[in-house]
């Protein structure tokens, strides 16, 4: 990594205009990091690894013996879904059996004993970025569930000078001020092996290449 010359009494200016480079660099260049095998991602996100119901995700809610309310709602922009006879329900974050069982809840009143099941018909495509050493760089939309692999593939592959083990991945997570810096090796990821095999990229994540 190219370092700035730096001369021997440097105006303040230039003192104040090289901190923050080095500030916003950090993020992006080599120093902190984690390896993709010690990441471990927030409590909340551990607590249930299905699928969580996302904005822009068309379900299909179903109730059994009960056609007229069964219904195909598509996630708004708000989280929320309509449906027959309960209105609004809050749906994006949640999995579809933890939808399910609030729609039942809702339905206890007006139908007896109801029994709902919630599938996702058509998963909202992720949005990611990709910079760097690869060939087409900027944001791309993946399918839900891709991780850096399809990405880099998305983004036409290395370019010649990209460093097989200076692959990363900057998220951002509500307890950190700065993006978490998850590193790869292109072995893993080849190879299949490790966390690299089953780490997915979500909705706002960093993939960089150096």
């Amino acid at each position: 990594m190219k370092t700035l010359p730096s001369p021997l009494s440097p105006p303040r200016s230039r003192l104040a205009m090289l901190a923050a480079l080095l500030c916003v660099s950090a993020c992006y260049h080599p120093g902190r990091y984690v390896w993709v095998d010690d990441y471990r991602e927030p409590q909340q996100v551990q607590q249930d690894d299905s699928y969580l119901i996302r904005k822009g995700d068309l379900l299909e809610v179903n109730v059994w013996n009960q056609d007229r309310i069964s219904t195909r709602p598509r996630v708004r922009d708000d989280g929320r879904i309509s449906l027959p006879l309960i209105n609004d329900v809050d749906a994006a974050g949640q999995t579809p059996a933890a939808l399910a069982r609030a729609v039942e809840q809702k339905l206890k009143e007006l139908v007896a004993n109801p029994v709902v099941t919630v599938m996702v018909q058509e998963a909202q495509l992720i949005r990611v970025s990709v910079l760097g050493e690869v060939r087409n760089a900027g944001q791309k939309r993946l399918e839900a569930g891709s991780g850096v692999l399809q990405a880099i593939s998305e983004a036409g592959g290395f370019t010649d000078y990209a460093r097989e083990d200076g692959l990363y991945v900057l998220r951002r997570e509500p307890s950190y001020q700065e993006p978490v810096r998850i590193r790869f090796t292109w072995e893993n990821l080849s190879r299949n092996e490790g966390s690299a095999a089953t780490f997915r990229l979500k909705t706002g994540d960093v993939v960089v290449v150096e």
